[in-house]
């Protein structure tokens, strides 16, 4: 269930998603499918407009990415997405999670992605020069969303 899709400078597209329970490597890491909800995903991949040399579709590592879900009565969960890997679509930033409310709920999602530090990207001179920057922080909202039919779907 796609429930976003933004286009940023300098010419990133993100998409977010809300998918089926999974299974995660390794297990001891992740939530287990058996105490999950949904996996909710975040696609950020060079679009086509994306600056001279930046593959289309290439995913964007090193993000710092965290995700709120609240429902209507004010519960809410707030997780790291990480980056994962699948056939469907390759690398991508997500988590395992459980609904802080009931599948019935209508859900606000809230996902902020923050630039990579300086210790985890370096940046070559010219890219500075030309775009200062990876990207800057941002928050995207999302409002009444109902997570019920994804959650009870199964990929197996």
């Amino acid at each position: 269930m796609i429930f976003g899709e933004e286009i940023i400078y300098p010419g990133i597209k993100i998409t977010f998603e809300a998918a089926p329970k999974d299974i995660i490597y390794p297990i001891e890491n992740y939530l287990a499918e058996s105490n999950t909800d949904i996996h909710i995903e975040m696609l950020i991949n060079w679009h086509k407009d994306s600056p001279e040399g930046s593959p289309v579709g290439g995913f964007i590592p090193y993000l710092n990415v965290t995700a709120t879900i609240k429902n209507k009565n004010g519960d809410l969960i707030t997780t790291q997405l990480t980056p994962h890997i699948n056939i469907t679509d390759n690398f991508h930033y997500a988590q395992n999670i459980k609904l802080p409310g009931d599948l019935s709920d209508m859900y606000d999602v809230s996902v902020k992605i923050s630039p990579p530090s300086s210790n985890d990207l370096g940046i070559h001179f010219d890219w500075k020069e030309k775009y200062e920057y990876l990207l800057l922080e941002k928050v995207f909202n999302y409002q009444d969303l109902y997570f019920g039919d994804i959650a009870l779907k199964s990929r197996r």
